[in-house]
């Protein structure tokens, strides 16, 4: 197991390579430098100061020759400083907002998957039940309505009309004053609606694989001679189906991983919350590369780890899974 992670590491490296090269490329191709925006937002600039412009950003240089200087600092944990006219190095704007989506992005996942795999577990032991059909047709609502429009309703009847829960930001402005349990109270208040919001598509995913998973199981001739040999209901589901059935959960576990920065762009845009998502639209319309190179080398490595945690999960569910 340790041969066959550290081997998983290893091969990590050549394809957040790859991921970079394509990223750069891309990202530095795609018409409108920042060089070009800030001539469009002053007519009066003329063609040297655009490549004195394209000089200071280092933009005059072969794009590869920029690769490699930006590979170089990366290699030291280096993202340069930022397009953006404070030039603050990217590394420090990343680790001010990163934690605020990580907290968000993590409640909404631990979310779903609580309740998601008890309603899909229920759903297939009392598979076409009034509660069945009514639970499928929640999270399909749920799934189906534009997370925008819902986030609007729950902000214009809690925050407007009931006025019980902030409809914007991440913390009051009184914060600095409050105790720290009032604290606590403050920042729970601001993130309800948001993970709920954020949470609510995951969940028909989650329940109907699981759902759809565990049935599967059930028809298995393991889990009959399970049944045979006298076990209760329960015992057979907790010890031999519900184990089993856990893969493709699993898989949605390793897929979210990634969309713990990138999930998030319109949902803090509308809560106004300065988060990842933020970050990330303000980068791309700005042409802020090294902030944009930033967040998707951290996103591309996210995806990997993923991936690797996704297999080791599987591993541990299913036995019958061999790494080595």
């Amino acid at each position: 197991m340790l041969r066959y992670l550290l081997k998983r590491l290893f091969f990590m490296i050549p394809m957040l390579l790859g991921i970079s090269i394509i990223s750069f490329a891309v990202i530095h191709l795609t018409p409108g430098e920042p060089s070009v925006l800030e001539a469009e937002m002053n007519p009066k600039v003329t063609k040297e100061v655009r490549d004195r412009i394209k000089a200071y950003y280092g933009l005059d240089k072969p794009l590869h020759i920029q690769y490699f200087l930006w590979l170089k600092r990366i290699v030291r944990l280096d993202f340069g400083p930022s397009f953006a006219p404070d030039r603050r190095p990217v590394i420090d704007k990343i680790a001010e907002r990163l934690p605020i989506t990580i907290t968000i992005e993590l409640l909404s996942t631990v979310l779903f998957f609580m309740v998601g795999i008890p309603i899909g577990v229920y759903s297939a032991r009392y598979k076409d039940s009034w509660l069945d059909k009514g639970l499928s047709a929640f999270v399909f609502a749920g799934y189906a309505m534009p997370h925008f429009w819902l986030a609007l309703l729950l902000m214009l009847f809690f925050g407007v009309y009931l006025e019980v829960l902030p409809i914007s930001g991440i913390k009051s402005f009184d914060f600095a004053d409050l105790s720290f349990f009032e604290k606590g109270i403050d920042l729970v208040k601001h993130l309800v609606i948001i993970v709920f919001c954020s949470s609510i598509g995951g969940l028909a995913g989650v329940s109907r694989y699981m759902k759809n998973s565990l049935l599967e199981v059930l028809r298995q001739e393991y889990i009959t001679t399970a049944y045979a040999k006298g076990l209760p209901e329960r015992m057979v589901l907790r010890k031999h189906a519900l184990r089993n059935s856990l893969l493709p959960v699993i898989t949605i576990f390793g897929l979210s991983v990634p969309g713990l920065i990138g999930g998030s762009v319109i949902m803090e845009s509308i809560f106004s919350i300065p988060g990842m998502g933020q970050l990330f639209f303000m980068s791309v319309m700005s042409r802020d590369y090294p902030t944009i190179m930033g967040i998707l080398v951290i996103g591309a490595f996210l995806t990997l780890l993923g991936n690797l945690l996704a297999d080791i999960m599987y591993a541990v569910a299913d036995p019958r899974i061999r790494i080595g």
